[in-house]
């Protein structure tokens, strides 16, 4: 005799397997801010390099972060916003450039990086 009660069985039940809810991580804006010494050039230069942004796409957001104050470079997830940060303000002090980046909650649904 076995320790373990048997098994029941019933056949009218129904069993249905639980799937797992996976829910997004959630969303970063990682922002430029306009100052009045860092050069446009040197703004397109770190949207090149750190954001992987086109020449041209780059030259928008520069224009951008300019005109309206600050500006943002892409939507990422907070590990790799924090990432982004850190390298643009690195990137910035040994250049000698004032230039500052910071993030935010995503709260736009498209990510639009305008």
């Amino acid at each position: 005799m076995s320790d373990y009660p048997e098994p029941l069985h019933h056949d009218d039940l129904a069993l249905e397997t639980a799937q797992p809810r996976l829910k997004r991580p959630p969303l970063y804006r990682v922002l430029l801010l306009n100052d009045d010494y860092t050069t446009m050039e040197f703004v397109v230069r770190v949207l090149q390099a750190i954001f992987h942004h086109p020449e041209e796409r780059a030259a928008q957001i520069m224009l951008h972060v300019h005109q309206r104050g600050a500006g943002i470079c892409g939507v990422y997830t907070r590990e790799i916003a924090e990432s982004k940060v850190e390298q643009v303000l690195r990137y910035a002090q040994e250049h000698e450039h004032p230039l500052q980046c910071t993030m935010e909650p995503d709260t736009d649904d498209e990510g639009d990086t305008e």
